[in-house]
């Protein structure tokens, strides 16, 4: 009996059993192509032959750069009917970040996107290891020089279909390297293995509370884990018929599910501030959703959000190193990010390690229940996968309170809070206010060091996407926050951008949108005074 928890081995019976159904629909602004269980299969065994000719084997690594194409999944597929890693990794990487995690990896190959192939080859010659690249898309050719052989993926999925058997039969077998963001130093790759791709895509109902027939939507990258664990994995076990947009895009969200009849969506914190943020509509709460599955709801939002457009929120907390908590619709409060699940324990800790009383703030670490140790790897990395493991606890890096019930409440990530004026200042409630002003298309709130240079103190910078640029006036933002939050809410600056930078995740860049404070002052404005600062 094949094992389902090798991606490989899932499909392969799903091909078997019910061969042209669509589970996957990938859109790009109305363009779509579809994937059958048995396109899926075909298409694996395809790559996985044209990887095998140019010399790879089981335990070899491959980049994937791209958005969410379906020739992503296909590879998916193939990595495990060849027993090859892959690394995914957010096609906006570039230059020194990208160099490091290619070689980090050792990557022998690269499956790119034609818009990423100019940034792979840019830093190619600081790639030994790489030497071939397979081109999803059309828009290439090959360059004056170029340090890797590059072949278009179109005519690998032309050739004829072989009959590979699949390399991986143990569930602890890598099955990809996922690398963190690097947001205070070089990335992390977390080894994933086969089994916990496995693990969640069967976890569909009852953790996640799909249902059979259920359509699942997102817009988030197959590069991070979410959209693979929450809405990938679970559609392919369960035969839902996903759809996955080629990125996302806050301003067509309702009109794909719509369309598609998506019944369910995924999203992270870093969106739903962009989503309310768009002017309210009469039909807003006439779409086919049932269910929003969040990671980052914030308070200040989460009834709001709901009522606007009639879904239940599924709140859950949940890291590629491991640990989680879920709340359900109509189980635990709003604003909690839920109880820890069954099979793991937790606590909230001081700096000390000291287990804190309910409901006072620290950092979430996690084990599991039966009581052995917590075990994280990260490639290339023991000392890190040591510390982030150390005394057998999951050290999250997150703060939270957890009540005497077990709710937990996130905070913010260690190192990450905002403090001004001695008070800690709470970024969503200020994000909500700011996102209901009309002018205002997306906003994010951070802090910068305090004017003052009082240690740890913090001045509240609110960064804004105008709706129209041209008409855009900081005065009219500064009144409606000071009419609305309470004066050390009020934000110290207001900084107007094109756009908001963020990761795979949708996770906002803050060091960029601080880098652009400092290098920008001509878009930064205070409030007593319209001139820059």
């Amino acid at each position: 009996m094949l094992n389902e928890n090798i991606i490989a081995n899932l499909v392969a019976l799903r091909a078997a059993t019910n061969p042209d159904f669509e589970v996957l629909t990938f859109e790009d602004g109305g363009a779509e192509e579809t994937r059958t269980y048995r396109q899926l299969w075909d298409n694996g065994q395809r790559i996985a032959a044209a990887l095998r000719e140019r010399g790879l084997k089981a335990g070899d690594r491959v980049a994937l750069l791209m958005q969410n194409h379906p020739e992503f999944v296909d590879t998916m597929v193939a990595g495990a009917i060849l027993g090859i890693v892959l690394v995914p990794i957010d096609p906006r990487t570039r230059g020194e970040k990208l160099a490091f995690m290619l070689n980090d990896a050792s990557c022998l190959g690269a499956i790119v996107a034609d818009y990423a192939l100019p940034t792979l080859l840019e830093c190619a010659g600081r790639v030994p290891s790489l030497i071939f690249g397979l081109v999803v898309g059309k828009e290439w050719g090959l360059p004056a020089s170029y340090a890797v052989a590059l072949q278009g993926m179109e005519e690998v999925l032309r050739a004829p279909v072989p009959d590979l058997p699949v390399a991986v039969s143990d569930e602890a077998t890598p099955m990809q390297i996922m690398y963190t963001s690097g947001t205070t130093g070089d990335p992390k790759g977390v080894v994933v293995r086969h089994g916990r791709f496995g693990f969640v895509s069967k976890q569909g109902e009852a953790v996640f509370g799909y249902r059979a027939g259920d359509r699942p939507y997102t817009g988030l990258s197959l590069t991070h884990g979410n959209a693979q664990f929450v809405t990938l994995a679970p559609s392919l076990s369960m035969g839902l018929k996903a759809v996955i947009s080629r990125r996302f895009t806050k301003s067509r969200l309702w009109d794909i599910t719509r369309r598609y009849g998506c019944t369910t969506f995924s999203l992270l914190g870093g969106m739903v501030t962009a989503i309310y943020s768009e002017p309210r509509r009469p039909d807003d709460a006439d779409n086919p959703v049932r269910l929003v599955i969040s990671a980052g709801m914030p308070a200040a939002l989460w009834e709001d959000f709901a009522r606007r457009y009639q879904v239940d929120i599924f709140e859950f907390y949940g890291a590629m190193e491991g640990g989680m908590t879920v709340n359900p619709p109509g189980q635990g409060q709003v604003g909690s990010c839920g109880r820890i699940v069954p099979g793991l324990i937790g606590k909230v800790v001081d700096d000390g390690g000291n287990e804190l009383p309910p409901g006072e703030p620290g950092e979430l670490w996690f084990r599991p229940a039966d009581g052995s140790p917590a075990a994280v790897e990260y490639f290339n990395n023991p000392n890190a996968s040591s510390a982030k493991t150390d005394g057998g606890w999951l050290h999250s890096g997150d703060v939270v309170t957890m009540d005497a019930d077990g709710w937990v409440f996130y905070q913010y990530r260690k190192g990450g809070g905002i403090r001004h004026n001695g008070d800690f200042i709470n970024p969503a409630y200020i994000e909500k206010i700011v996102a209901e002003h009309p002018a205002v298309a997306d906003v994010s709130v951070y802090g910068v060091a305090a004017a003052s240079g009082a240690p740890g103190e913090k001045d509240v910078v609110v960064a804004v996407v105008p709706e129209s640029p041209r008409l855009f006036d900081p005065r009219e933002v500064f009144r409606w926050c000071r009419s609305r939050l309470e004066n050390n809410m009020v934000p110290t600056y207001l900084q107007v951008v094109g756009e908001l930078p963020k990761t795979a995740s949708e996770k906002i860049q803050t060091r960029f949108l601080a880098e652009m404070f400092r290098q920008q002052p001509d878009q930064v404005f205070r409030e007593e005074s319209t001139r820059t600062v």
